[in-house]
């Protein structure tokens, strides 16, 4: 059986997280995102597209 290839995508923070919730603070924070127009490819698994969920207004996601 091959296995499934878990595609990959780049998450570009485009907003500030200042004056959001503690909890988006922390999504952002934990998404490897550290300053404002940082990229980071992460493996579109159903934690992280929860996590990008959460921060969608704050963050840019693309396909790779």
């Amino acid at each position: 059986m091959a296995k499934e290839k878990i595609k990959e995508i780049k998450i570009t923070q485009i907003k500030s997280a200042i004056g959001s919730p503690e909890n988006q603070k922390r999504t952002v924070r934990a998404l490897g995102i550290r300053k404002m127009n940082h990229s980071v490819v992460h493996k579109a698994t159903p934690q992280i597209l929860g996590m990008v969920n959460t921060v969608r207004h704050l963050v840019k996601v693309e396909d790779l």
